[in-house]
């Protein structure tokens, strides 16, 4: 069983950066997408970024194209989720999951990790 550990989240005034980290304790073939999932309060999870730990392959979401980049160190079995000019709206407990499959939709991921909180507020 893989498990996660998410990192870097905490307050920051808009227009600020953040940089997440999601680090495994083994990358497999169960592992083959990384995925960047956030829920505020009152809001469904949303997918916003995934990566193939095999290729690189990247995906984001519309909302946050240009400003998240999302990045893979498989020595350290980690990945990275760069935030730059965030937005109140992007206040959320994110999450990192591992699946099979590089989408954008919870379906397709296994394993979880427990989530750090992002506050964007001035």
């Amino acid at each position: 069983q893989v498990q996660l550990v998410e990192s870097g989240g905490g307050l920051v005034q808009p227009g600020g950066s953040l940089r997440l980290s999601c680090a495994a304790s083994t990358f497999t073939l169960e592992t083959y997408a990384i995925g960047w999932f956030r829920q505020a309060p009152g809001k469904e999870r949303e997918g916003i970024s995934c990566i193939s730990t095999s290729d690189g392959s990247t995906y984001y979401t519309d909302s946050v194209k240009g400003r998240f980049t999302i990045s893979r160190d498989n020595a350290k079995n980690t990945v990275y989720l760069q935030m730059n000019s965030l937005r109140p709206e992007d206040t959320a407990v994110y999450y990192c999951a591992t699946g099979r499959a590089l989408v954008l939709q919870s379906w397709g991921y296994d394993y979880w990790g427990q989530g750090t909180q992002v506050t964007v507020s001035s």
